[in-house]
């Protein structure tokens, strides 16, 4: 009996250690938002970590805060993806402020060992609207921004063409219509080259449908792969978000900020794969399959397949070759 509320001890011990790790804060910040922050774990923390923002939708506007893990990347981490960073997701009671957003990261930034240099807005529908309002308003302060099937408020647009950008819209959005983030990138091309964005609109996906970015790697992935300590902000092209991933069945892994998958996790099984740091992984090619498609298929590149496995790009698959992903 003994042993038995001894170890009942330890597992309530350990499930409030976890449950510590995600914690509400209301009225915490002067002049700013409630929210919620995600902590990884303490055994994780011995260096700095990124820090990601996430910027809800109408439907998840008001006063009650747990209306916010309804969806977006604390839900992720909820139903078994691991980011390797802080999460914030504040909840507004209607548009996003730009300045009450910024108070939440200096907030962030004092009681936390977040990486200055990594921080990230990603947002949906209304919250897209504050991604590109926020970073179009503060671009020296985020290392890359993700807005969703949203648009902006924001007189000139020419400070977005400063930071990494990747704006997503669905053709079949009737909440948003596509045609809010095409004035948005019109009007950055107008400005310059706009370098540093991409601009990827999703042919019949709906308003809904693009909220699964929040639950696929290569959306961490791309967020990490920019820092502000990269002095030319080089926007990376290596990931690709595609209607397939937007329909495919629910697959969450470890996103480690720097790149090193640990542990990958399928669906609401739970089932778990130990994967060694760089652990090599494979694809048996099929009757059919291009280098594109399988580097699509992976998110990685062409360019990598090649260098992984010696081979050029116009090379002639055969079936049942294999070939090293990563």
């Amino acid at each position: 009996m003994k042993k038995f509320f001894l170890l009942l001890t330890i597992i309530s011990t350990v499930a409030v250690s976890q449950a510590q790790r995600l914690t509400p804060h209301r009225g915490e910040v002067p002049n700013a938002y409630n929210f919620w922050f995600y902590e990884p774990p303490a055994d994780t923390l011995a260096a700095a970590k990124p820090l990601i923002v996430f910027l809800h939708g109408r439907s998840l506007c008001g006063n009650n805060l747990n209306r916010v893990l309804r969806y977006g990347p604390i839900d992720a981490l909820e139903k078994g993806m691991v980011i390797d960073a802080f999460v914030m997701s504040p909840q507004a009671a209607g548009s996003w402020n730009p300045d009450r957003v910024v108070r939440l990261v200096d907030w962030a930034r004092e009681h936390y060992a977040v990486d200055t240099n990594r921080i990230y807005l990603i947002g949906m529908s209304l919250g897209g609207y504050g991604t590109l309002d926020v970073a179009g308003t503060y671009p020296d302060r985020f290392a890359a921004a993700m807005a969703l099937c949203g648009g902006s408020t924001l007189k000139e647009h020419c400070g977005l063409n400063r930071l990494p950008l990747w704006i997503l819209h669905g053709t079949a959005d009737r909440a948003v219509g596509i045609s809010a983030s095409q004035r948005v990138v019109d009007a950055m091309r107008s400005c310059d080259t706009a370098s540093r964005l991409l601009w990827t609109p999703l042919k019949g996906a709906s308003h809904g449908r693009l909220a699964r970015i929040f639950y696929l790697p290569q959306t961490y992935d791309w967020l990490f792969a920019h820092s502000l300590a990269d002095s030319s902000r080089t926007l990376c092209r290596d990931f690709d978000i595609t209607m397939d991933d937007l329909s495919g069945k629910d697959v969450y892994r470890a996103v480690r900020s720097g790149g090193n998958k640990v542990v990958r996790m399928h669906g609401a099984t739970g089932t778990q794969e130990d994967v060694a740091k760089g652990a090599e992984e494979f694809h048996t090619v099929k009757r059919g399959d291009t280098l594109s498609a399988i580097a699509r298929k992976n998110h990685t590149t062409v360019k990598k397949l090649c260098r992984l496995n010696g081979i050029k790009a116009s090379a002639k698959l055969q079936p049942g070759q294999r070939l090293r992903v990563r």
